[in-house]
């Protein structure tokens, strides 16, 4: 028999962390900026995109660190790290 609660808390985590990332868009988009969500691991990686005026900003690495890793690992305690995919 299936079971489906791994399913279902792979679906509530994307949620979650979805919408610690849709918290923290709008002040990247303020600034040209946007990411999209690619993927997370079994593990708690996630990796995002960064899109628009994020592609080879030199501010990119601060964002990812200080803004969407920091806020998504405060508030997403299953994530583990945060990584930016070209």
């Amino acid at each position: 028999m299936n079971n489906p609660e791994p399913n279902a808390s792979n679906d509530l985590l994307q949620t979650r962390v979805e919408r610690v990332l849709d918290m923290i868009r709008p002040g990247v988009q303020e600034d040209g900026g946007d990411f999209e969500l690619l993927s997370i691991s079994d593990t708690g990686v996630v990796q995002i995109r960064f899109l628009g005026a994020c592609i080879g900003c030199p501010s990119s690495e601060m964002t990812l660190r200080d803004g969407i890793e920091r806020n998504l690992r405060d508030r997403v305690p299953e994530v583990t790290d945060v990584i930016a995919i070209e």
